[in-house]
């Protein structure tokens, strides 16, 4: 899911914006639909973290945000209740980023470029040089660079448990369902979230693109890391929970199981991301602890990770992703 109207803090608001840049620079550069803009509607009770964050990222940017009242909501979407106290925001300009196609084509664009990639492969550790830095993988090669960017997604968690900082890796499932009415078929029902205090976590959701409706809880499940997650889904444990809040939520968008998969979210303490250098090692970048809600700044985080390397500084504001808001702080 993509959104201009950051609820999680509107600093990410001009990252996202250039996000929204990048992916349409990647798609024409490589023929690709990556970005489906379907609108992201967000429902909650007023003065809950979503709403207020939505309605605050909105004011400060001169967002386009509707509110939709009970009727409108009705009307435009007739299977939808709003319960008691709640309200309903919608963002036109929000949507859903293909994930599979957006990494082919960001490979076949590094490619095209020069960029060397290597697959089957780990990397086993690294460790600075007198010209730079030295990795080790385990087919036993290692490679040498003299300016290095390290995005490693929940391996993340040791390299900064090394300077004092504690990521936790959480384990969360995501379900696909065949609904048994086409009124969730995009595009003409949005993505969504939604924040009810019954909930375990807030749900969230994509429509049905030919593929089936995809729902999930955002930030719901077991600690684990990346050795040792269980990526077996058991559906009384993982799946039923996410039905029982759909079928309030979409009557009838739950008929058929497809599928489900486990997948890992790197939580910083305060759930924003690190995009900083190395505090002993200028020429070293660390790019991680998205918190389950990075890959839509994919291209942004890159375009950063690669001024702070080559450039010394960055273009964009990211202080408030600074590893300084840890590391001061710590004992």
């Amino acid at each position: 899911m993509i959104r201009k109207a950051y609820f999680e803090d509107p600093a990410y608001v001009p990252l996202v914006l250039r996000a929204f840049e990048l992916w349409r620079e990647l798609e024409q550069a490589t023929g690709e639909k990556l970005l489906r803009v379907t609108g992201v509607l967000s429902v909650g009770r007023e003065g809950s973290a979503i709403i207020e964050g939505t309605q605050r990222a909105a004011r400060t940017h001169d967002l386009l945000l509707e509110s939709f009242t009970r009727q409108e909501m009705k009307a435009r979407y007739p299977s939808l209740e709003l319960s008691q106290g709640e309200v309903a925001l919608f963002e036109p300009d929000g949507g859903v980023l293909d994930p599979e196609r957006a990494v082919r084509a960001h490979l076949k664009t590094a490619e095209a470029s020069g960029a060397a990639t290597c697959f089957g492969v780990a990397m086993e550790r690294w460790q600075a040089t007198a010209d730079g830095f030295e990795l080790h993988l385990s087919d036993g090669t290692s490679v040498s660079a003299r300016k290095l960017v390290l995005a490693l997604g929940s391996w993340f968690q040791e390299i900064l448990a090394a300077l004092g900082i504690r990521i936790r890796v959480q384990r969360n499932v995501q379900a696909w369902f065949t609904p048994a009415t086409r009124i969730y078929q995009a595009p003409n029902f949005p993505a969504f979230l939604l924040d009810r205090p019954e909930l375990p976590a807030p749900l969230y959701g994509f429509p049905d693109f030919g593929d089936g409706v995809k729902a999930a809880f955002h930030g719901f499940g077991d600690l684990t890391d990346a050795t040792h997650i269980d990526r077996v889904v058991d559906f009384s444990r993982d799946v039923e929970p996410i039905v029982r809040a759909m079928d309030q939520w979409m009557p009838g968008a739950t008929q058929t199981f497809r599928e489900a998969k486990a997948c890992m979210y790197s939580l910083t303490p305060d759930s924003n991301f690190v995009i900083d250098r190395h505090p002993e090692h200028a020429d070293l970048i660390l790019c991680g602890g998205f918190s389950g809600h990075g890959f839509k700044f994919a291209p942004v985080i890159g375009e950063i990770g690669a001024d702070l390397a080559l450039e010394g500084g960055s273009r964009h504001r990211v202080d408030f992703l600074s590893l300084r808001r840890f590391i001061s702080t710590a004992p």
